[in-house]
Protein backbone atom coordinates (compact mmCIF):
# COMPACT_ATOMS: atom_id res chain seq x y z
CA UNK A 1 0.00 0.00 0.00
CA UNK A 2 1.58 3.19 -1.34
CA UNK A 3 -1.24 5.93 -1.54
CA UNK A 4 -3.90 7.33 0.77
CA UNK A 5 -6.69 9.25 -1.49
CA UNK A 6 -8.64 11.22 0.79
CA UNK A 7 -12.19 12.14 -0.34
CA UNK A 8 -12.11 15.59 0.99
CA UNK A 9 -15.56 16.26 0.26
CA UNK A 10 -18.36 14.14 -1.04
CA UNK A 11 -19.80 17.70 -2.37
CA UNK A 12 -19.36 18.93 -6.27
CA UNK A 13 -20.90 21.84 -8.53
CA UNK A 14 -21.53 19.54 -11.05
CA UNK A 15 -23.75 16.28 -10.79
CA UNK A 16 -22.11 14.08 -13.77
CA UNK A 17 -24.00 11.35 -14.97
CA UNK A 18 -20.47 8.90 -14.71
CA UNK A 19 -19.86 10.17 -11.26
CA UNK A 20 -18.95 6.82 -9.04
CA UNK A 21 -19.32 8.63 -5.29
CA UNK A 22 -22.88 10.07 -6.71
CA UNK A 23 -21.39 13.92 -5.62
CA UNK A 24 -23.49 16.82 -6.43
CA UNK A 25 -24.33 20.28 -4.78
CA UNK A 26 -26.23 18.30 -2.09
CA UNK A 27 -23.97 15.73 -0.93
CA UNK A 28 -22.89 16.61 2.70
CA UNK A 29 -19.50 15.85 4.34
CA UNK A 30 -16.13 17.39 4.65
CA UNK A 31 -12.93 16.63 5.90
CA UNK A 32 -12.11 18.63 8.96
CA UNK A 33 -8.23 19.31 9.48
CA UNK A 34 -8.28 17.52 12.30
CA UNK A 35 -9.36 14.70 9.95
CA UNK A 36 -6.21 15.51 7.90
CA UNK A 37 -3.68 15.90 10.56
CA UNK A 38 -5.09 12.20 11.83
CA UNK A 39 -4.68 10.75 8.56
CA UNK A 40 -0.82 12.32 8.15
CA UNK A 41 -0.71 11.02 11.43
CA UNK A 42 -1.58 7.18 10.91
CA UNK A 43 0.21 7.07 7.65
CA UNK A 44 3.75 7.37 9.39
CA UNK A 45 2.57 4.35 11.48
CA UNK A 46 2.19 2.88 8.18
CA UNK A 47 5.36 3.14 6.92
CA UNK A 48 4.85 2.03 2.82
CA UNK A 49 2.82 5.46 2.11
CA UNK A 50 4.34 7.59 -0.51
CA UNK A 51 1.56 9.17 -2.03
CA UNK A 52 -1.30 11.25 -0.23
CA UNK A 53 -3.87 12.87 -2.79
CA UNK A 54 -7.10 15.03 -2.41
CA UNK A 55 -10.05 14.45 -4.55
CA UNK A 56 -13.61 14.57 -3.83
CA UNK A 57 -16.10 15.53 -4.90
CA UNK A 58 -14.34 18.86 -6.05
CA UNK A 59 -11.68 19.17 -3.00
CA UNK A 60 -11.18 23.01 -4.33
CA UNK A 61 -14.80 24.09 -3.20
CA UNK A 62 -12.81 23.63 0.30
CA UNK A 63 -9.87 25.49 -1.09
CA UNK A 64 -7.97 26.62 2.03
CA UNK A 65 -8.36 22.92 3.17
CA UNK A 66 -7.14 21.18 0.92
CA UNK A 67 -4.21 23.80 0.69
CA UNK A 68 -3.28 23.02 4.04
CA UNK A 69 -3.77 19.64 3.94
CA UNK A 70 -1.10 19.42 0.67
CA UNK A 71 1.40 21.45 2.78
CA UNK A 72 1.04 19.47 5.62
CA UNK A 73 0.98 16.45 3.79
CA UNK A 74 4.51 17.93 1.70
CA UNK A 75 5.87 18.68 5.01
CA UNK A 76 5.70 15.35 6.12
CA UNK A 77 7.55 13.87 2.99
CA UNK A 78 4.97 12.26 0.94
CA UNK A 79 4.60 13.43 -2.57
CA UNK A 80 0.72 14.94 -2.84
CA UNK A 81 -1.68 15.92 -5.77
CA UNK A 82 -5.38 16.52 -5.99
CA UNK A 83 -8.14 16.07 -8.85
CA UNK A 84 -9.84 19.08 -10.10
CA UNK A 85 -13.20 19.47 -12.43
CA UNK A 86 -11.41 23.16 -13.03
CA UNK A 87 -14.81 24.71 -11.87
CA UNK A 88 -12.17 28.12 -10.57
CA UNK A 89 -10.52 28.29 -14.21
CA UNK A 90 -12.41 31.18 -15.58
CA UNK A 91 -9.44 31.90 -17.71
CA UNK A 92 -5.44 31.30 -17.80
CA UNK A 93 -4.64 34.51 -16.26
CA UNK A 94 -7.50 33.64 -13.03
CA UNK A 95 -6.51 30.28 -12.99
CA UNK A 96 -2.82 30.93 -12.02
CA UNK A 97 -3.79 32.96 -9.35
CA UNK A 98 -5.64 29.60 -7.74
CA UNK A 99 -2.37 28.00 -8.39
CA UNK A 100 -0.01 29.93 -7.60
CA UNK A 101 0.05 28.96 -3.91
CA UNK A 102 -0.40 25.61 -4.80
CA UNK A 103 2.65 26.15 -6.60
CA UNK A 104 5.06 27.44 -3.71
CA UNK A 105 4.15 24.82 -1.93
CA UNK A 106 5.05 22.40 -4.28
CA UNK A 107 3.22 19.44 -5.44
CA UNK A 108 3.92 16.23 -7.20
CA UNK A 109 0.48 16.09 -9.24
CA UNK A 110 -2.27 17.90 -10.61
CA UNK A 111 -4.63 16.04 -12.19
CA UNK A 112 -7.55 17.78 -14.40
CA UNK A 113 -10.59 16.18 -15.78
CA UNK A 114 -11.79 16.99 -19.32
CA UNK A 115 -13.97 15.13 -20.72
CA UNK A 116 -17.85 15.30 -22.37
CA UNK A 117 -18.62 14.39 -18.92
CA UNK A 118 -17.99 18.00 -17.47
CA UNK A 119 -17.56 19.96 -20.83
CA UNK A 120 -19.63 19.47 -23.65
CA UNK A 121 -19.00 20.66 -27.22
CA UNK A 122 -21.19 23.65 -26.92
CA UNK A 123 -19.42 24.43 -23.40
CA UNK A 124 -16.21 26.87 -22.32
CA UNK A 125 -13.75 24.22 -21.31
CA UNK A 126 -12.65 25.54 -18.27
CA UNK A 127 -10.13 22.22 -17.97
CA UNK A 128 -8.39 23.68 -20.91
CA UNK A 129 -7.24 26.96 -19.08
CA UNK A 130 -6.32 25.20 -15.87
CA UNK A 131 -4.34 23.02 -18.23
CA UNK A 132 -2.32 25.88 -19.74
CA UNK A 133 -2.14 27.80 -16.25
CA UNK A 134 -0.83 24.85 -14.58
CA UNK A 135 1.49 24.21 -17.71
CA UNK A 136 2.92 28.07 -17.52
CA UNK A 137 3.58 27.64 -13.63
CA UNK A 138 5.88 24.65 -14.41
CA UNK A 139 3.25 22.35 -12.40
CA UNK A 140 3.36 18.43 -13.15
CA UNK A 141 0.01 18.51 -14.83
CA UNK A 142 -2.15 15.38 -16.70
CA UNK A 143 -5.48 14.77 -17.49
CA UNK A 144 -8.01 11.64 -17.43
CA UNK A 145 -10.63 12.16 -20.37
CA UNK A 146 -13.65 9.62 -19.50
CA UNK A 147 -15.01 8.59 -22.71
CA UNK A 148 -18.72 8.12 -23.58
CA UNK A 149 -19.27 4.60 -23.05
CA UNK A 150 -21.65 4.15 -26.12
CA UNK A 151 -18.85 4.99 -28.10
CA UNK A 152 -16.26 3.07 -26.51
CA UNK A 153 -17.94 -0.35 -26.09
CA UNK A 154 -19.49 -0.42 -29.31
CA UNK A 155 -16.50 0.93 -31.82
CA UNK A 156 -14.06 -0.34 -28.97
CA UNK A 157 -12.26 2.63 -29.67
CA UNK A 158 -10.78 5.79 -27.96
CA UNK A 159 -11.39 9.16 -28.57
CA UNK A 160 -8.93 10.84 -25.96
CA UNK A 161 -5.65 9.67 -24.96
CA UNK A 162 -6.69 9.53 -20.99
CA UNK A 163 -2.96 9.57 -18.93
CA UNK A 164 -5.43 7.16 -17.00
CA UNK A 165 -8.52 5.76 -16.33
CA UNK A 166 -10.67 6.39 -19.61
CA UNK A 167 -13.65 4.16 -19.20
CA UNK A 168 -16.32 4.70 -17.56
CA UNK A 169 -16.54 2.34 -14.07
CA UNK A 170 -20.30 1.30 -13.96
CA UNK A 171 -20.94 1.89 -10.52
CA UNK A 172 -22.89 4.58 -8.67
CA UNK A 173 -24.57 6.95 -10.85
CA UNK A 174 -23.36 5.21 -14.01
CA UNK A 175 -25.33 2.38 -13.36
CA UNK A 176 -28.69 4.89 -12.74
CA UNK A 177 -27.69 6.70 -16.19
CA UNK A 178 -25.30 5.41 -18.55
CA UNK A 179 -26.06 1.28 -18.84
CA UNK A 180 -29.12 1.40 -20.48
CA UNK A 181 -28.46 0.80 -24.24
CA UNK A 182 -25.42 -0.76 -24.15
CA UNK A 183 -23.96 -4.16 -24.49
CA UNK A 184 -24.10 -6.71 -22.22
CA UNK A 185 -22.59 -10.35 -21.15
CA UNK A 186 -23.90 -13.05 -19.33
CA UNK A 187 -23.19 -12.35 -15.33
CA UNK A 188 -21.37 -15.59 -15.12
CA UNK A 189 -18.81 -14.11 -17.11
CA UNK A 190 -17.43 -11.80 -14.84
CA UNK A 191 -14.99 -14.05 -12.60
CA UNK A 192 -12.56 -11.51 -11.89
CA UNK A 193 -12.05 -8.08 -10.64
CA UNK A 194 -10.52 -5.83 -13.14
CA UNK A 195 -10.05 -2.76 -11.53
CA UNK A 196 -8.67 -3.38 -8.28
CA UNK A 197 -6.43 -6.64 -6.51
CA UNK A 198 -7.85 -6.47 -2.96
CA UNK A 199 -4.47 -9.27 -2.52
CA UNK A 200 -2.41 -6.55 -3.62
CA UNK A 201 -3.83 -3.31 -2.68
CA UNK A 202 -2.02 0.11 -4.09
CA UNK A 203 -4.20 2.50 -2.60
CA UNK A 204 -7.48 2.98 -0.70
CA UNK A 205 -9.59 5.97 -0.18
CA UNK A 206 -10.45 7.94 2.88
CA UNK A 207 -13.61 9.70 2.89
CA UNK A 208 -15.40 12.42 5.07
CA UNK A 209 -17.17 10.10 7.62
CA UNK A 210 -13.93 8.05 8.27
CA UNK A 211 -14.61 4.88 6.29
CA UNK A 212 -11.55 3.50 4.37
CA UNK A 213 -12.91 2.17 0.94
CA UNK A 214 -10.38 -0.80 -0.79
CA UNK A 215 -12.81 0.43 -3.46
CA UNK A 216 -15.76 2.78 -3.75
CA UNK A 217 -18.58 1.51 -1.29
CA UNK A 218 -16.54 -1.58 -0.05
CA UNK A 219 -14.62 -0.65 3.33
CA UNK A 220 -12.23 -2.24 5.18
CA UNK A 221 -13.61 -0.09 8.01
CA UNK A 222 -13.81 3.18 9.70
CA UNK A 223 -11.32 5.14 11.38
CA UNK A 224 -13.11 7.11 13.23
CA UNK A 225 -13.73 4.17 15.06
CA UNK A 226 -10.67 2.05 15.00
CA UNK A 227 -7.46 3.58 13.96
CA UNK A 228 -6.02 3.38 10.10
CA UNK A 229 -2.82 1.60 10.77
CA UNK A 230 -4.55 -0.83 13.14
CA UNK A 231 -7.30 -1.25 10.23
CA UNK A 232 -4.29 -1.72 7.70
CA UNK A 233 -2.62 -4.64 10.15
CA UNK A 234 -5.82 -6.52 10.39
CA UNK A 235 -6.99 -6.70 6.79
CA UNK A 236 -7.25 -9.80 5.56
CA UNK A 237 -9.00 -9.42 2.10
CA UNK A 238 -9.52 -13.68 1.44
CA UNK A 239 -11.53 -12.92 4.97
CA UNK A 240 -13.52 -10.15 4.15
CA UNK A 241 -16.91 -10.91 3.04
CA UNK A 242 -17.25 -8.92 0.15
CA UNK A 243 -13.61 -8.93 -1.41
CA UNK A 244 -12.88 -12.58 -0.52
CA UNK A 245 -16.04 -13.98 -2.60
CA UNK A 246 -14.09 -11.21 -5.34
CA UNK A 247 -10.83 -12.65 -5.31
CA UNK A 248 -11.97 -16.26 -5.39
CA UNK A 249 -14.38 -16.02 -8.26
CA UNK A 250 -15.29 -12.01 -8.92
CA UNK A 251 -18.19 -10.66 -8.91
CA UNK A 252 -20.33 -13.87 -10.18
CA UNK A 253 -18.65 -15.11 -6.94
CA UNK A 254 -20.19 -12.85 -4.68
CA UNK A 255 -23.66 -13.87 -6.59
CA UNK A 256 -22.89 -17.39 -6.11
CA UNK A 257 -22.17 -17.41 -2.30
CA UNK A 258 -25.02 -14.70 -1.48
CA UNK A 259 -27.53 -16.59 -3.70
CA UNK A 260 -28.44 -12.56 -5.08
CA UNK A 261 -30.92 -12.48 -7.31
CA UNK A 262 -29.49 -10.80 -10.09
CA UNK A 263 -30.27 -10.14 -14.42
CA UNK A 264 -28.72 -12.50 -16.94
CA UNK A 265 -26.74 -9.28 -18.05
CA UNK A 266 -24.08 -6.72 -17.41
CA UNK A 267 -22.31 -4.57 -19.10
CA UNK A 268 -19.07 -4.98 -17.13
CA UNK A 269 -17.41 -6.63 -13.93
CA UNK A 270 -18.15 -3.04 -12.09
CA UNK A 271 -21.80 -3.02 -13.36
CA UNK A 272 -22.38 -6.47 -11.58
CA UNK A 273 -20.75 -5.79 -8.50
CA UNK A 274 -22.87 -3.18 -7.70
CA UNK A 275 -25.88 -4.18 -8.43
CA UNK A 276 -25.02 -6.89 -6.49
CA UNK A 277 -23.42 -4.44 -3.34
CA UNK A 278 -26.97 -3.28 -3.25
CA UNK A 279 -28.43 -5.87 -2.55
CA UNK A 280 -26.44 -7.10 0.10
CA UNK A 281 -25.85 -3.82 2.01
CA UNK A 282 -28.74 -4.49 4.67
CA UNK A 283 -26.58 -7.63 5.46
CA UNK A 284 -23.58 -5.43 5.40
CA UNK A 285 -24.19 -2.62 6.15
CA UNK A 286 -20.81 -1.15 7.65
CA UNK A 287 -18.58 -2.64 5.39
CA UNK A 288 -21.63 -1.69 2.08
CA UNK A 289 -20.87 2.04 3.29
CA UNK A 290 -21.48 4.84 3.68
CA UNK A 291 -25.36 5.84 1.86
CA UNK A 292 -23.40 8.48 -0.01
CA UNK A 293 -21.52 6.04 -2.06
CA UNK A 294 -25.43 4.03 -2.99
CA UNK A 295 -26.72 7.14 -3.81
CA UNK A 296 -28.82 7.44 -0.35
CA UNK A 297 -28.30 10.93 0.03
CA UNK A 298 -30.47 12.73 2.79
Amino acid sequence: MNELDLLLTYKCNYECDHCFVYSSPDSEGVMKISDIREIIKEAKKIRTIEWIIFEGGEPVLYYPIMLWGLKEARKAGYKTGFITNSYWATSVEDAKEWLKPISRIGVSDVVISDDVFHYGKEEENLAKYAYEAARDLGLPVSKITIEDPKKYLISREWEGKPVREGAVLFKGRAVEKLVEGLPRKPWHEFDKCLDEDFSNQKRVHIDPLGYVHVCQGVTMGNMKKTSLHVLFETFNPHEHPICGSILKGGPAELVRKYNVEHEEGYVDECHLCYCARLKLRKRFPEILAPDQMYGVIS
